[in-house]
């Protein structure tokens, strides 16, 4: 069946949400903002948020550790985004969206019913490699997924892995889920070089 793609006159936009997952050190605020940024151009208005969680760079900003920033809005729950969400706003990106409560899925979903486009970007797992608050309910619902790399801070190859460190050495496995830091406290690993000591091995 051919469907022509074209929008009648008073149709609502459909929306979408697109994921943006990975390692630290990844590029995933790079690629969000890049989207963001293009919104001008296709003559979309486009409004940005975060986590209030993440301090490290400031609040109310989206930055890169190239030093690339965009303006955003930090907000403390998931439902604050629709709160503070502005008239005329066609897009909207998230950051950092693992530090948010489980209710983002449905902010973003309910987004997407609007007709909007929802472009989100967060890590994918944490540093035990194991789901980070909202992801996997994102990665079911997404309809776009960008997956990036990193190199591995052991060898080189490419990273799907983030390594959290204490004293320099793995963290273990009992230690905090969310701490904030950069490159004091975290490294990219491969598969190989990642290590979690305590992690409880598969039926035991």
């Amino acid at each position: 069946m051919f469907i022509k793609d074209t929008m009648f006159s008073g149709e609502k936009e459909q929306g979408i949400l697109e994921l943006i997952v990975g390692p630290m050190f990844s590029g995933k605020s790079d690629e969000l903002i890049g989207r963001i940024r293009r919104a001008p151009f296709a003559k979309k208005q486009a409004q940005a948020f975060t986590s209030i969680v993440d301090t490290r760079r400031g609040l109310n900003t989206l930055s890169t550790y190239d030093l690339l920033k965009h303006e955003a809005v930090s907000v403390k729950n998931s439902v604050d985004i629709i709160s503070f969400l502005q008239q005329g706003t066609n897009w909207v990106g998230i950051d950092e969206a693992q530090f948010f409560d489980m209710d983002l899925p449905s902010v973003c979903d309910q987004l997407v019913r609007r007709g909007l486009r929802v472009i989100v970007a967060g890590l994918i797992a944490d540093f035990r490699g194991e789901p980070f608050g909202p992801m996997d309910e994102l990665l079911r619902d997404a309809d776009k997924i960008t997956k990036l790399r990193a190199c591995c801070n052991v060898c080189g190859e490419k990273a799907s892995r983030t390594q959290r460190l204490v004293n320099g050495k793995p963290a273990n496995y009992t230690d905090p889920v969310v701490v904030v830091g950069a490159a004091e406290l975290y490294e990219a690993r491969c598969r190989e070089h990642h290590e979690v000591p305590g992690k409880p091995a598969i039926g035991g």
